[in-house]
Formats: structure tokens, C-alpha cells, sequence
């Protein structure tokens, strides 16, 4: 168990990377540090407010890594607001045409790799709990 804990640590860490980063070089450098055409201030500001917001979600999805078996309630939260943004991202596929492979990547890692996680995570604080015989009421799970 703690073997299985210990690489889901990792591989969380190692994913929160993604969302963190391209948070960050979104605040910094704005819509138009993804290329393509000038857009307006309005837009812009939007564009780096949103990755403000995606930057908020690799770092709270690092702050379960220290005790991730505890952090079921928060993992999940976290899960279903980054599926709500692909649901969306996936809405615009549909209406304004296929995006940039990068765009696709990170579809694949909001309706794929990220629900994929909550599931494992779910089962890695199932086991923990089993193990411990310990009531979780006023936990985090």
C-alpha cells in the first residue's frame, strides 16, 4: 500500500506541473503568449485571470500530495472543477472547430488522465482507511 500511496504521490506531483506552469506563463505573458492573433484587453485580462485560476488548481492539487490518502474531498472538488473546464473546452471542439494538439493534449488530460487520478486516489484513501480501522467522521475524506 504504501509503495501503490507513494507513486500516486508522485505521478500527482509530476501532473500538477501542467496546470501550474501553464497557469503561470498564461498571467505572465497573457493571450498572447499562445500565439495567433492580437486580441483586446478585455479578452486578455480574462485570459490571464482564468490562468490565475489554473494556476490556483496545480497548487492545491500539490497540497495533497504530503497526505494524499486524507485528501479525498478536496482531491474530488478539485477533479470535477477541472471536468467542468474540459466539458467546456470539449463544448467549443464541437462548435468552433478542433484546436491547436496542445489544446487537444489538455482536453485529454481534463476528461481522461485527471478523473483517472480521483479514482485512484479514491482507492489509495480506501485502503488507507481500511488499514487504520479508523472512523472518518470530521475527516477530509
Amino acid at each position: 500500500m504504501d509503495k501503490e500511496r507513494r507513486l500516486l504521490q508522485r505521478v500527482v506531483a509530476v501532473a500538477a506541473l501542467l496546470p501550474a506552469a501553464g497557469g503561470l506563463y498564461g498571467v505572465l505573458f497573457g493571450a498572447a503568449g499562445i500565439g495567433g492573433e492580437r486580441v483586446g484587453v478585455s479578452v486578455d485580462s480574462h485570459f490571464r485571470y482564468l490562468s490565475g485560476l489554473l494556476l490556483g488548481i496545480g497548487i492545491l492539487f500539490w497540497s495533497t500530495v504530503p497526505a494524499i490518502e486524507a485528501k479525498t474531498r478536496l482531491f474530488r472538488f478539485l477533479t470535477l472543477v477541472v471536468v467542468l473546464g474540459g466539458l467546456g473546452r470539449l463544448l467549443g471542439l464541437w462548435l468552433t472547430g478542433v484546436p491547436s494538439l496542445t489544446m487537444l493534449a489538455a482536453l485529454a488530460m481534463e476528461l481522461v488522465v485527471t478523473p483517472l487520478l480521483c479514482l485512484w486516489q479514491t482507492r489509495v484513501a480506501n485502503i488507507a482507511r481500511e488499514r487504520s480501522g479508523v472512523a472518518t467522521l470530521g475527516r477530509d475524506t
